[in-house]
């Protein structure tokens, strides 16, 4: 919970996480990933075929700044989805520091 809230102090407009958005239209995660070309958002090809195998979609959405520039993060963990949206807010808040 503390990372959430690091998460959510840390951003000046909006923070979403959504889980398992894919079963509300009941479609298979693959599926899901490739409508809304998140497939190609995806760096680490090991998290996306856990996703897919699991059949659990975890995504973070977060405006650091402004409600128009966003990061997005896609995962089968909220936890570690969290962790690694904190982590590029703290990138993000060095950068600004430059």
């Amino acid at each position: 919970m503390e990372k959430l809230e690091q998460l959510i102090n840390g951003c000046k407009a909006f923070v979403a996480i959504e889980v398992n958005e894919h079963r509300n239209y009941y479609e298979p995660a693959e599926q899901f990933l490739i409508d809304r070309e998140a497939d190609e958002d995806i760096d680490d090809k090991e998290i996306y075929k856990k996703m897919i195998e699991l059949d659990t979609i975890v995504m973070v959405q977060f405006y650091p700044d402004t409600p128009i520039g966003f990061y997005r993060v896609w995962h089968y963990d909220a936890d570690a989805a969290i962790d690694k949206a904190v982590e590029i807010l703290n990138e993000v808040k060095k950068e600004r520091v430059k």
